[in-house]
């Protein structure tokens, strides 16, 4: 053995987007249409007041339950999914939250304040139902400065944008300095036709492109269950994926890279042990690791 870090398995991260009972019909149609293929763990990204519907599902709330005996996480996904906030930033910005994603960037532009009391919101949501979320999405990936810093500052372990996944601490609860890891998600726009048409060839294409990444997430949303065209394509996908990939939940995943970060970082710092332990050499040493 030569002592170096041992490479992780290539991932995949299946997830759920957008759960709430107003969704629920389609999220259990994407899981089935999953389960038809292989039952793997999932995770499910839930909005506990979603677009500020007043609905409540027992039903809902128990097949969550059983999908965390069984293995599957459940992630904090924002709290209303709705950005309330006032059209401002640059023209980038402004199409981001009103046409792209149609106002649901719920966390894109929020003070930190703000977006503190909302996490610390939707905490409470989760914690009253017996369940603590390890990991935050923020609604259509969007996070402000102020969100932020409002989720450094909280016991998350992990968070996702559309094109990295971010480890925040470990599994101590300590925050960790480990760089993004760029994924980008895989995920249909299922809204429009040219949507429905294009995004399966994009999302082909991506997981050509990262073929040999240690991650490949796939980001599925309620409206891709009512189109058996995309729901095929699911099956498809995830069938040539999981020849040559484990399906993890985001929280294994990101305890999984931060256990390797972790051991490159004890590797990159041991002395090197062909050195002599001569005078000359034992000050060289500490000069070096004084740099």
């Amino acid at each position: 053995m030569n002592g170096a870090a041992a490479e992780p398995a290539p991932m995949l991260c299946v997830s759920i987007h957008d759960v709430a009972p107003a969704t629920w019909p389609d999220c259990l149609r994407l899981v089935q249409a999953i389960r038809a293929v292989a039952d793997i763990p999932l995770t499910w990204l839930v909005v506990p007041h979603y677009h500020f519907r007043p609905e409540q599902s027992p039903q809902m709330e128990a097949c969550l339950d059983a999908s965390v005996a069984r293995g599957d996480e459940l992630a904090l996904h924002g709290y209303s999914h709705l950005d309330t906030e006032g059209a401002g930033g640059g023209l980038r910005q402004r199409f981001l939250r009103n046409v792209y994603t149609r106002r649901e960037g719920e966390f894109a532009a929020l003070a930190e304040d703000e977006a503190r009391r909302r996490i610390e919101l939707g905490l409470e949501w989760f914690a009253a139902r017996g369940w603590t979320p390890t990991g935050f999405v923020p609604p259509a990936w969007l996070l402000g400065e102020g969100s932020w810093r409002a989720l450094r500052a909280s016991p998350f372990a992990y968070t996702t944008t559309f094109s990295h996944f971010h480890c925040l601490r470990d599994e101590a609860g300590d925050k960790i300095a480990v760089d993004p890891l760029l994924s980008p998600s895989m995920v249909y726009a299922a809204r429009n036709r040219s949507g429905r048409f294009l995004s399966p060839r994009v999302a082909d294409a991506t997981a050509a492109m990262f073929a040999k990444s240690p991650l490949v997430r796939f980001s599925l949303h309620p409206p891709d269950a009512r189109y058996p065209e995309l729901v095929r394509h699911i099956q498809s996908v995830l069938e040539r994926l999981l020849t040559r990939r484990e399906a993890v939940t985001k929280a294994e995943c990101a305890r999984r890279l931060t256990r390797s970060a972790a051991t490159s970082l004890r590797h990159s710092s041991s002395p090197d042990p062909s050195r002599h332990s001569s005078p000359a050499t034992t000050d060289s040493a500490a000069d070096h690791s004084a740099r």
